[in-house]
């Protein structure tokens, strides 16, 4: 035991100037909801398993809720995760899978499987950056640490003396996307309703911000997707700085829109670079079912009501 008056580095608390926390030797409390949220909703948000009966995907976190896909036909089920501690082993974190009766009980148990499996992945590395992100400042270095990061520090500044300016930031893996579809209607009308606010409503079946210019911003399916038109070539061309919520901050895909006029048809050619490589399913699936098929049963309505 230390005797009053003698320091012992096992039970006394470092003096500090500042009087700050050293090494977190008291409690320190920091609210971590709303980095949790956006972690979660990062981590979670648009994980997709698949087999040959149909396909589940995470489309929003709210405990966490996602929509299971059954040839065409939607089942709205939720992942449920009643508690989740760093002190315990990820593998051992209960997910619960549940629905409504009825069908899409094969997707349920597939969700129960490969599903857990990879919200399991996804709650792991929220945990490792909790450790390493959140935390960060949180403990903090004792004196005799800080003359040595300050002597280091200089040893680096004497070594880059001279040099140039070093751009430093986190490389993101990245993949180009090329895909065609058809459309059985005239380039102009294809053309609006990827600039018209009223027709982005009506094939996302939810509210839409647009500004249908260069430097215009657009926000779609519930804020879900953003970005912003670099390019406007009426009925030719349109191109787009474009993100899904769930990616890393401030990373922007770019999307560029080629309107092809065909005889009776249209065809849309999309070329997309920049996809965050563990996002490229996603991506696809966004671009096929969310944007082509919706567009695509949105022309048949306007064809009948015609």
């Amino acid at each position: 035991m230390a005797k009053w008056g003698q320091g012992d580095p096992r039970w006394i608390v470092e003096e500090r100037e500042d009087g700050t926390n050293v090494n977190n030797w008291h409690w320190t409390e920091r609210d971590a909801t709303s980095w949790s949220k956006r972690k979660l909703r990062e981590f979670l948000v648009g994980i997709i398993v698949e087999n040959e009966a149909g396909r589940c995907q995470i489309s929003e976190l709210k405990q966490v809720e996602g929509i299971i896909q059954e040839s065409g036909a939607k089942h709205k089920g939720l992942i449920e995760i009643p508690n989740l501690s760093e002190e315990n082993e990820v593998d051992d974190t209960e997910v619960n899978v549940s629905k409504k009766k009825g069908d899409g009980d094969i997707l349920k148990d597939l969700m129960k499987t490969e599903g857990t499996t990879k919200v399991r992945e996804a709650l792991g590395n929220y945990l490792k950056a909790l450790k390493t992100e959140f935390t960060v400042g949180m403990i903090l270095p004792t004196k005799a640490t800080t003359q040595e990061l300050t002597v280091k520090r200089k040893l680096s500044e004497n070594t880059f003396q001279g040099s140039s300016p070093v751009s430093l930031g986190v490389r993101i893996p990245t993949v180009a996307l090329h895909m065609t579809e058809m459309f059985d209607t005239a380039v102009e009308q294809l053309y609006s309703i990827f600039t018209v606010k009223d027709l982005v409503q009506k094939f996302s079946k939810s509210p839409a911000i647009l500004e249908a210019e260069k430097g215009g911003k657009f926000q779609m399916f519930d804020g879900n997707v953003t970005g912003e038109y670099m390019e406007l070539l009426t009925n030719r061309k349109i191109v787009m700085k474009w993100r899904c919520r769930n990616w890393p901050e401030e990373h922007y895909a770019t999307v560029a829109l080629n309107f092809v006029p065909t005889p009776g048809q249209t065809e849309l050619q999309l070329d997309c670079k920049g996809v965050p490589v563990c996002k490229e399913e996603n991506m696809k699936f966004c671009w096929k079912q969310q944007h082509f098929e919706e567009i695509k049963g949105l022309l048949q309505l306007t064809t009948l009501s015609g």
